[in-house]
């Protein structure tokens, strides 16, 4: 399995240094979560039921014509490669590892390339790959560009499948509303801007045959009731969305002014996090680790990848650790 950010406790064993003493920066989850209400007995009680609302709330939110709700992104990236015969893959690198890992994983020809070379190359490929926004490397991509790749892919049999688990705090720029016509896959989650990882909910917006084909080999109950509940209320909120948003903007870039005045200005960044390639990174890494900092180590290229704070306590606490290992 890959690695991933979030593995605190496994931290808190290696340097021992308790839970509640740790400043976890080494996800790209929102630190200021949505209020979860109380969960009615009934959601724990009974199956969970399509018909309960939850996916036209989803289309409303993500402005599609059709969605499927899985268990997370995750689900839906391991599986779309298991519903297409063999297929040369494009894959933007650097960028969330799990998306190359499933197609090659499914005995697929898979290439990791930037994203002007992939894009310059998209006639080498059936399938290609994006995250958008990036994570890490914080790309971004034109509208119109997406489109036209969707529509030369679409020709061929061909799919575009854009990952916007970072979207929403740009909402304009989705691709959501296009996916009712073959070729195009947006998968989107709950876990980053709504800071509900722990629920594993993600969707899909596609085409209906595409969304029958992915239902049928994931099976029933997706999602679990308490979580439907959950993110179906979630939906609503638009205040708190609205002041998300802003919440957001201003951290991430108090976040890379902070980095900035440490010597570690960002290569790159978005809403939720920043990115700083830099060849201290491991040894960084490890020194802010042993303050019970935690960030995210990438290793091609060297990088740390750096979560939002939450509040001024967890700035000022960053701020020191910073210049203490920076010096």
């Amino acid at each position: 399995m890959l690695e991933h950010g979030g593995r605190l406790l496994r931290a808190a064993r290696r340097y021992g240094i308790p839970l509640s003493r740790w400043l976890d920066l080494s996800t790209g989850v929102n630190p200021d979560s949505w209020p979860v209400p109380a969960i009615p007995p009934r959601a724990w009680h009974r199956l969970p039921e399509d018909d309960d609302g939850l996916v036209e709330a989803a289309c409303r939110y993500y402005g599609a014509r059709y969605v499927l709700p899985v268990a997370g992104s995750q689900a839906a990236i391991q599986a779309l490669p298991l519903l297409r015969p063999h297929s040369r893959v494009g894959v933007l690198a650097p960028g969330y590892a799990e998306h190359a890992h499933a197609w090659a994983r499914a005995g697929h020809a898979v290439e990791r390339l930037p994203p002007s070379e992939l894009l310059d190359q998209q006639a080498r490929f059936d399938v290609i790959v994006l995250i958008h926004p990036n994570n890490p490397a914080g790309d971004t991509f034109e509208r119109e560009r997406l489109l036209c790749l969707r529509d030369a892919l679409a020709i061929r049999g061909g799919w575009l499948v854009v990952d916007e688990a970072f979207m929403d705090a740009t909402p304009e720029a989705s691709l959501c509303a296009d996916t009712g016509d073959e070729g195009l896959i947006v998968l989107r989650s709950v876990g980053k801007f709504f800071g509900l990882a722990g629920a594993r909910a993600g969707f899909v917006c596609a085409s209906p045959a595409l969304l029958r084909a992915l239902r049928a080999a994931l099976g029933p109950w997706t999602l679990a009731g308490p979580t439907r509940h959950v993110v179906q209320r979630a939906f609503a909120d638009v205040q708190w969305q609205a002041e998300a948003r802003v919440r957001l903007s201003q951290r991430s870039a108090r976040l890379a002014a902070m980095l900035g005045s440490h010597g570690l200005t960002p290569t790159a960044g978005s809403a939720f996090f920043q990115w700083c390639c830099d060849p201290r990174a491991a040894r960084l890494h490890e020194a802010l680790a042993a303050k019970g900092i935690l960030v995210r180590l990438f290793d091609e290229p060297a990088s740390l990848r750096f979560g939002l704070p939450c509040d001024d306590a967890d700035f000022k606490r960053l701020g020191r650790g910073l210049a203490e290992v920076c010096a």
